[in-house]
């Protein structure tokens, strides 16, 4: 049984100050639940979020990492910088880190291998745009973001992996995929799985909805037979919202 994980995902919102108290709102809530409750903070934030979550069951992400372990890199941070400070998941392949830092399928790639041998839980994005799905290519596109992610990724690693597909159109925008076609997509990035490593790889391996997921629809986008949580934005900034999120 996948258990469902629910990551909220700041973006460059909120100081020290608004994310600690964030957590202390939000921590002693969660606990009890059969859901994996994460926070993606920006960099900033993440010792704080950390040291306010210690003894409880909110986990802390990042938003991104490089793939090399040090080095003349201005503005990144390592793996080894994350684990540090004791943060457990990073964000990879982020729709606006593609769109506006440059990401590419085979950084993604990288990324999730560095990752993956650090002992970090990677949530590896992929998702179209509008104009893809007008298209009629929503499918293959995914297909390629996602095999060329797991590219060298042994089958024994896969289900350490969180994939989240998140349609761009829907990112921050107000509009949703209806659940039965987000679940229709996160069905077949399940089925290029199977193609990958076979059947009980893929059905270990945990695939999260996000772009405009709130309080509203989440429960019904989690009663859809493949989708294992959601990737929430705005609605995960405030920690009643979150909560709901949380027990849905």
């Amino acid at each position: 049984m996948r258990k469902p994980i629910i990551a909220g995902n700041w973006k460059m919102h909120k100081t020290v100050a608004e994310g600690v108290a964030f957590i202390n709102a939000v921590k002693n809530e969660v606990e009890g639940t059969d859901v994996e409750a994460l926070i993606c903070a920006p960099y900033t934030l993440l010792p704080s979020l950390v040291e306010a979550a210690k003894g409880t069951s909110v986990k802390i992400g990042a938003q991104n990492m490089h793939f090399e372990d040090k080095g003349a890199f201005t503005g990144e941070v390592s793996a080894d910088m994350l684990l540090d400070i004791g943060v457990t998941h990073v964000i990879i392949g982020h729709s606006e880190r593609r769109q506006y830092f440059g990401e590419t399928n085979e950084t993604v790639n990288k990324k999730a291998h560095k990752a993956l041998q650090k002992g970090l839980t990677p949530i590896v994005c992929c998702g179209e745009t509008l104009e893809q799905r007008e298209a009629g290519e929503t499918k293959s596109h995914c297909k390629v973001q996602i095999e060329e992610a797991f590219t060298g990724i042994a089958a024994a690693d896969a289900p350490k992996v969180v994939i989240a597909y998140e349609p761009i159109w829907a990112i921050g925008t107000g509009k949703t995929a209806s659940s039965q076609d987000a679940n229709d997509v996160i069905a077949f990035i399940r089925e290029v799985l199977v193609g990958l490593y076979g059947d009980a790889v893929s059905e270990e391996v945990r695939i999260q909805y996000g772009g405009s997921v709130k309080p509203a629809n989440v429960e019904e986008i989690m009663n859809e037979s493949d989708i294992d949580g959601a990737l929430v934005g705005g609605a995960s900034l405030e920690p009643s919202d979150f909560l709901q999120l949380v027990n849905f």
